[in-house]
């Protein structure tokens, strides 16, 4: 029998080397490297790469120079392809509605970064209340004066986050991570806000109004997908406690940034951690000269462990497919369903 073809985008395997020998076993690998869109889509209408199975995108700095799988790209896919699994714990360049009527199910790796994201978001809560950024930077910038502002003032304005509330919106498998962290390591009092109630693995206070969580934390914390809609704008920011910390890991256009840095100016937040924003890698220039703003360069998820992670569980979400029928990680699963009804 002819092995199912499986089209891989980006780089070369670097990791996961054994797995990587058993899965050509399995399935006939094809290339595209890193095919810029135009040369993608006119090879999608010459069936170069063949009646694929599956795309596997092991990397998620490589194989994404196709941009945007929307309805253009989807409906080029032949009807043999039945999953994609990529790297990385965003989808939200993916029409994972438009995938699901095509029939194709889609696969994150979100499991492999989790422990990444949430140190990256224990980090970003302590700075927000100890304004380390504020002091990091005075430190690095060589000048006496700095250095003694930041040694004499910073005490005063900063605190210790143990004993507060920290209210995290998506409680997903890395906003319980983090709760468990900040629980743990913190002492901090966890609210969460989701679609529905979810088992916690810590003391944690469901809030299925997002406004009264809001009105109740201390932090703030963002670990939702993005859907097209932002969630944290003027209105929703008068409603926070004041003097309440922002804290974001998940998507930039989650927040209205200039409601944000107008929230800032006003004391209405105190301060805020941004892994993540709204115009990368453009960054917002009023941000940038707050002191009580700690930034990051989208690299909450970036370690080697999530590099190797997100190339393993994207194979085994193809080899389980093809051999159950089912995925390990699918995000769409739920309206290829609802297709079917």
């Amino acid at each position: 029998m002819e092995k199912p073809i499986v089209l891989q985008m980006g780089d070369d395997i670097r990791w996961n080397l054994q797995q990587y020998d058993d899965f050509k076993l399995k399935f006939e690998i094809r290339r595209s490297f890193s095919m810029p869109r135009p040369e993608f889509i006119q090879a999608l209408k010459n069936k170069t790469f063949g009646e694929f199975f599956a795309i596997y995108r092991p990397y998620w700095n490589t194989g994404g120079e196709v941009g945007n799988w929307d309805e253009e790209l989807i409906s080029l896919l032949p009807d043999s392809c039945k999953i994609i699994a990529s790297a990385g714990a965003g989808f939200d360049w993916v029409d994972t509605e438009c995938l699901a009527r095509k029939g194709v199910t889609y696969c994150n790796s979100a499991a492999a970064c989790t422990e990444s994201v949430a140190d990256a978001g224990l980090w970003l809560i302590i700075s927000t209340f100890r304004l380390f950024s504020w002091s990091a930077l005075a430190a690095r910038s060589g000048v006496p004066e700095q250095f003694s502002d930041v040694h004499n003032n910073l005490a005063a304005v900063t605190r210790n986050p143990n004993g507060f509330t920290l209210g995290i919106i998506g409680y997903g498998r890395i906003g319980r991570r983090i709760a468990e962290k900040a629980h743990a390591a913190l002492n901090m009092k966890i609210l969460y806000h989701d679609i529905v109630e979810i088992p916690s693995p810590v003391p944690a206070a469901y809030h299925k109004n997002m406004d009264t969580l809001l009105a109740e934390a201390d932090c703030v914390l963002l670990a939702a997908p993005y859907s097209q809609k932002t969630l944290i704008d003027e209105a929703t920011l008068s409603k926070m406690k004041k003097g309440a910390r922002l804290v974001n890991i998940a998507r930039g256009k989650l927040i209205d940034e200039n409601a944000l840095v107008s929230a800032l100016k006003s004391g209405q937040i105190y301060s805020a951690g941004l892994d993540v924003h709204f115009d990368e890698p453009n960054v917002n220039k009023e941000l940038i000269k707050m002191r009580n703003v700690e930034l990051l360069s989208h690299n909450a998820g970036a370690s080697l462990d999530s590099h190797i992670g997100f190339a393993r569980l994207g194979m085994e979400n193809i080899v389980s497919f093809s051999e159950t029928g089912k995925a390990v990680s699918p995000v769409n699963a739920h309206f290829i369903e609802q297709s079917r009804l």
